[in-house]
């Protein structure tokens, strides 16, 4: 029989925020590297549609790294001092939502990579396409088909 070990709110927070401290060096690495293709020679070298798409990338991943950091602002700013379960709720809808730009915006660059380095923009589709697939198992269907399937804890 499986062991369950029921957190408490400080726990709940406490691990909330370090997969939060987890995730975020990632996606300020790969913006920072978004950042600097830019300045980059062979960047000019992509159509106009390319470049239009790595700037939407840029956003995207951008819009993850302000939802892994928003509920470190938003527990300074709102519950100083204290943990409630509507940090550790919020902190956990952020975190999870951030999860879908930073797929979008690893997979347009994934496109971008790909159909440059190959000169095919069907091999590039093809390659996103797999990027967001294996993500989207991996971060959201995996995790939602092992919650449906495991019974709840007992009280």
């Amino acid at each position: 029989m499986e062991q369950i070990h029921r957190e408490t709110l400080e726990e709940e927070a406490t691990h909330a925020t370090d997969e939060a401290r987890m995730v975020l060096p990632g996606v300020q690495a790969i913006l920072g590297f978004q950042l600097i293709a830019v300045f980059n020679q062979r960047f000019e070298e992509l159509s106009e549609s390319d470049q239009l798409l790595h700037l939407v990338a840029f956003f995207l991943i951008a819009l993850a790294m302000g939802l892994v950091m928003a509920p470190a602002a938003y527990h300074r700013q709102v519950e100083r001092g204290c943990v409630t379960r509507q940090f550790v709720d919020l902190t956990s809808l952020f975190l999870s939502v951030a999860l879908l730009p930073l797929l979008l915006g690893v997979a347009l660059d994934a496109y971008i990579l790909v159909r440059m380095v190959t000169q095919s923009a069907a091999a590039g589709l093809w390659c996103a396409l797999a990027i967001a697939a294996i993500l989207g198992l991996l971060w959201f269907g995996i995790p939602q088909f092992l919650k449906v399937s495991r019974r709840p804890p007992e009280a």
